[in-house]
């Protein structure tokens, strides 16, 4: 099984350019391709869990709290 990961809005687009180019069969979407701008960090996660992405995030601030609770209620491959 392949890990899929998902950039969320907050994190820096330079990380996944230079993660794909050093390994270009890593499944790792960007924010901008999955139309995340704008979006609130609970709609991010069901989305990437929808996806069965692994959501990856600058954000510290709420994301984690934002995880917590979304996963009382949802499963989430992290």
């Amino acid at each position: 099984m392949n890990i899929r990961y998902q950039a969320d809005a907050d994190l820096n687009q330079a990380i996944v350019t230079g993660v794909l180019r050093r390994e270009p069969a890593i499944d790792f979407q960007t924010a901008f391709a999955a139309k995340l701008e704008g979006l609130k960090d609970p709609e991010v996660l069901a989305i990437a869990a929808q996806q069965g992405r692994v959501l990856v995030s600058h954000d510290r601030k709420t994301m984690p709290l934002e995880f917590a609770k979304f996963i009382t209620k949802h499963q989430s491959p992290g």
